[in-house]
């Protein structure tokens, strides 16, 4: 992974949430049939209902891959105080190459995020699963460890990432609003 400009090292989800990885896969997100490039700005409102997202190999993968994807919040419940890093927002094994997450197994329904105070990181990371498994629900969201549950699983290094930030609807950036 190249960590010049790389979005995922400025936003430092490279160093906190997850470890420097080559990727190998292609991680695709649309809130509203837009899509999302790591590092833009979105809004409650932007981000009520579950994405559309799209994983596809690269470099010659196979075509029957199947992955996991975590969305988590490492800022909450705030940036200064981010005692419930990371939060867990969504969850879901089994998401087949090339297919969309719509046909994978939600673990953990998507949980919209709802920043109450600065601006918010939410990150979403792709590992490669080697082998069909059951891959249980924690018992909680708040302080859920990505690379914890990567271990847990033997997930390995992750193959894709991405994130936005988000604020809340009447936020401004850390900045007073007048």
């Amino acid at each position: 992974m190249s960590t010049s400009r790389n979005p995922l090292v400025v936003g430092n989800i490279v160093g906190e949430i997850i470890d420097p990885f080559d990727a190998s896969a292609v991680l695709r997100l649309f809130y509203n049939n837009r899509e999302m490039t790591s590092g833009s700005g979105l809004r409650p409102s932007q981000v009520a209902r579950e994405p559309t997202v799209q994983i596809t190999g690269s470099r010659g993968r196979n075509e029957t891959s199947l992955y996991t994807l975590v969305m988590v919040d490492p800022d909450a419940p705030s940036p200064s105080n981010p005692s419930k890093r990371e939060y867990l927002h969504w969850l879901v094994m089994d998401i087949p190459e090339g297919g969309d997450v719509s046909h994978g197994t939600e673990v953990v329904a998507y949980e919209s995020p709802q920043p109450k105070a600065g601006i918010h990181r939410l990150a979403f990371i792709v590992f490669r699963q080697t082998v069909r498994q059951v891959i249980y629900a924690p018992g909680w969201r708040p302080n859920f460890n990505t690379r914890d549950f990567a271990a847990c699983y033997c997930l390995g290094a992750p193959v894709a990432a991405a994130y936005f930030n988000c604020q809340r609807e009447g936020g401004c950036g850390g900045r007073r609003c007048s």
